[in-house]
């Protein structure tokens, strides 16, 4: 069954193209490139979120899936730039694949239109922040801000409530942060493994490096952290490149995708 966790604050050092993990830069936002076509839904339509934080979430957090079955889900985090949100799209249509969002209000708000093509597809979309701080270092109203703002956000942009799914930025999480998260009725989605693909090309990172990442990780319950954005210098989208040969290998290894919602 699940491990729970309520860690220490991880301190996050830099912020690279993407927006999650806790050496990650945070990168002027370039701007998209020219979307493609919206790809047919491939997943069931979110069900409007409850008001009630799950009790399987209340308290803690999970880090991997409750469940025993040869099960994994993708996710993906958006805080920087737009520019795999295509490829990555395509690839989960493509594939059959369910796959889960997390968005900040301030990516919503300078690319709505690639967060509604995520939401119109059918993809679970959960609560990333308003601006991506690490929460731990914010008063209460401060953190409750960013909660809200984002979760505002997302609800005008695409329609959609991201409650109860929250992912803290960095993973900078602690036991008061994630009862405030809980009190706003989030509950905290950690990951098992972060494919690393966000330090991009420049940073030694390579498509088989992401690929072997997730794999190595793979478990019952696998929740794989990826990346929307590209590298804000080397402009590599490595977790977008490596995702088709990813759903193949997992697949082929006798496991299926979930979306974190299905567990709730």
């Amino acid at each position: 069954m699940c491990r729970s966790r309520t860690a220490v604050v991880l301190l996050p050092l830099v912020l690279l193209g993407a927006c999650s993990s806790a050496q990650r830069p945070a990168p002027p936002g370039p701007p998209s490139r020219a979307p493609a076509p919206t790809p047919a839904p491939s997943t069931r339509p979110q069900a409007a979120a409850p008001n009630v934080l799950p009790s399987a979430l209340r308290g803690t957090e999970w880090d991997r899936l409750p469940t025993d079955r040869r099960v994994v889900a993708l996710t993906f985090d958006a805080g920087a730039n737009a520019d795999a949100v295509t490829p990555i799209l395509s690839a989960l249509a493509a594939a059959h694949a369910p796959a889960t969002f997390f968005l900040t209000g301030q990516w919503v708000q300078r690319y709505p239109e690639q967060a509604r093509r995520i939401a119109a597809a059918g993809y679970p979309i959960g609560n990333h922040t308003q601006s991506h701080p690490s929460l731990p270092g914010l008063s209460d109203a401060g953190m409750a801000a960013q909660i809200a703002g984002a979760a505002a956000a997302i609800t005008t942009v695409t329609g959609r409530d991201p409650r109860p799914l929250f992912r803290f930025p960095y993973g900078a999480r602690n036991a008061h942060a994630i009862a405030l998260v809980n009190a706003a009725g989030h509950g905290s989605i950690w990951w098992t493994v972060d494919t690393t693909g966000w330090l991009g090309t420049s940073g030694g990172m390579s498509t088989t490096a992401v690929l072997d990442r997730a794999l190595a990780a793979l478990e019952p319950g696998e929740i794989v952290l990826m990346h929307v954005g590209s590298h804000p210098t080397d402009h590599s989208t490595l977790d977008a490149d490596a995702l088709p040969e990813l759903i193949r290998q997992v697949r082929a290894r006798g496991y299926e995708f979930v979306s974190v919602t299905e567990f709730l």
